[in-house]
């Protein structure tokens, strides 16, 4: 049996969970940097997010499985 295969839900809502504590961490360094008018590109409040979102989603949906409903 595949690990990966079986328990899609909860290897990508543990990815997405990943991304999401990459995303606080950078829009952390860019809340608190030092020079203001640096500004970044990368939407990392949003980010956030929507990878928060994502990883709630299907780590939810990993427990219903593991539970036994559907």
């Amino acid at each position: 049996m595949d690990f990966v295969s079986d328990h899609l839900a909860l290897v990508c809502g543990l990815a997405a969970a990943l991304v999401a504590a990459l995303a606080w961490w950078g829009d952390r360094r860019r809340l608190h940097r030092r020079d203001r008018d640096r500004v970044g590109i990368m939407p990392w409040t949003g980010l956030f997010f929507w990878a928060t979102l994502l990883a709630v989603l299907l780590l939810a949906v990993a427990g219903q499985e593991w539970l036994g409903r559907k």
